[in-house]
């Protein structure tokens, strides 16, 4: 009978409350601040503390511990959700938990099957793979809050070539390490420690060998020049005044972006006939009529004889919310200037949704986003880091115009070179990028749903033994 093995020196009560707060803390301290972007790095401090957290004595107490640190990170650091949603917002939190909870319960699950030896190598592939199924797979996926979000240095070229759900495999990968040192022989570790540090330069081989660029800058065409408007809910009635000072302000603009929502309706004569008048390309957003009860959330592409050359409507509608109808399919604009990819707002959260850009040649990402003011600054510096994140996974330039602060633009390094202030209405901001000859996709986009599709045998594995283990226990 294969009888799950006795636990070693698994965590008491004391240890792991301090476990718990080691990994909170680290966790605010890593995502509380944009000003400090080194802080970013005590994310390790949260991967360390969950590892630790994890070796209870049984699956269910790992499960309530893991729980409680998830819900202890989001709350405070989604707020914001009570003031859209009230007392309803603790739901939410807790399926944000859940996640975390579940990590924790397959670890301590496979720490009391395998013991720490065996059980080591299974976490790093654990965590991602959890992460991975949260942020992309099930309906009410949300990929904020990720590891890779909190490390803020992600131009370094080493870490693009990893991807965001890479980025976490590595610190999870690093903490099991500094967590099981004395639990592995000394030549297992040997081994472990060599293939972390082999990960990156087989990732960056495997990117050059498929013929793709590493730094966007490194491009042949013209840089184009955006600028974009920063309003919230205006009256149609007064865009091409505010279009006009955009105007006046970058004269050499070619492409002129508002929000999300900008309309609520199709592109209005007045504004075809402002980009008619000035021969300047305009991107807005608004809703294009579904039947007579639902729309489609949809950027409009405004060309220089006043038609809509292209539209491209949202992919992932926010849940909860009424958002319209998800897109029935996505493409690339292709502008005079190169393949251009148009994702809105939500959509530039989910991989899936902006890979499927990039594999179709998009050298540039143009964003309408609809950031309300009334859900606080917090809100929005956690919306920013997307930008600067999918940029640099990517090698593609990417402009975010945001209904109120913060819009940014960003190059393919993952460097933001013009933003808007919180939040700034009415504000102009323009910027000139680079589009390289075509974008990349991270090793991780592989990765992530194998350690998904391995995290589902393991869970699998564990629960099958677990119900064999019962039938066998003697009944009396």
């Amino acid at each position: 009978m294969n009888v799950p093995k006795p636990a070693a020196n698994p965590l008491g009560w004391g240890k792991s409350f301090l476990w718990l707060a080691l990994a909170v803390a680290c966790f605010h301290a890593a995502y509380t601040s944009l000003k400090f972007p080194a802080a970013g790095l005590l994310i390790f401090g949260y991967a360390f503390g969950l590892v630790r957290l994890a070796d209870q004595p049984t699956v269910r107490r790992a499960f309530y511990f893991g729980l409680a640190a998830g819900f202890l990170c989001a709350a405070p650091q989604l707020f914001c959700f009570w003031g859209m949603f009230g007392p309803a917002a603790i739901p939410l939190w807790i399926v944000f938990a859940f996640w975390i909870g579940l990590f924790a319960a397959i670890v301590c699950g496979s720490i009391r099957r395998w013991g720490n030896a065996k059980a080591a190598w299974l976490i790093p592939i654990i965590w991602t793979g959890v992460e991975y199924f949260r942020s992309e797979l099930y309906y009410f996926k949300f990929s904020w809050l990720n590891v890779g979000y909190a490390y803020p240095n992600f131009q370094i070229a080493p870490l693009v070539t990893l991807g965001m759900y890479g980025v976490g495999f590595i610190f999870f990968s690093a903490a099991v390490i500094l967590a099981f040192r004395n639990s592995f022989r000394p030549l297992h570790l040997k081994i472990v420690i060599l293939a972390l540090l082999l990960l990156i330069p087989l990732a960056w081989f495997f990117q050059l060998s498929s013929g793709m660029k590493i730094y966007a800058n490194r491009a042949n065409h013209e840089p184009v020049s955006l600028a974009g408007v920063q309003m919230e809910f205006p009256t149609p009635s007064i865009l091409p005044e505010a279009l006009d000072k955009a105007l006046i302000k970058n004269p050499d603009a070619q492409i002129f972006v508002l929000s999300e929502y900008t309309l609520d309706s199709p592109v209005p004569y007045l504004l075809k006939n402002w980009c008619r008048e000035h021969a300047r390309y305009l991107v807005v957003g608004g809703e294009d009529p579904a039947g007579t009860n639902n729309y489609y959330d949809t950027a409009f592409v405004v060309g220089t004889n006043g038609d809509i050359v292209f539209k491209q409507a949202k992919s992932v509608p926010v849940q909860c919310f009424k958002d319209g109808l998800p897109a029935t399919n996505q493409a690339v604009w292709n502008s005079p200037w190169g393949k251009i990819g148009i994702c809105i707002c939500y959509d530039l959260s989910y991989t899936r949704v902006t890979d499927e850009l990039v594999r179709q040649g998009a050298q540039l990402l143009i964003v309408p986003t609809m950031d309300v003011d009334d859900w606080g600054r917090h809100q929005h510096e956690l919306h920013s880091r997307v930008a600067p994140v999918r940029a640099a996974e990517y090698g593609v330039p990417i402009f975010r115009v945001a209904s109120s602060g913060i819009s940014q633009a960003v190059t393919g390094g993952g460097y933001v070179v013009a933003k808007t202030s919180m939040p700034g209405n009415g504000e102009i901001f323009s910027a000139q990028l680079r589009l390289p000859q075509r974008g990349f996709l991270p090793l991780d986009r592989y990765l992530a749903p194998l350690c998904t599709g391995m995290t589902g045998i393991v869970t699998a594995i564990l629960l099958f033994l677990t119900w064999k283990d019962k039938r066998a226990k003697p009944k009396y």
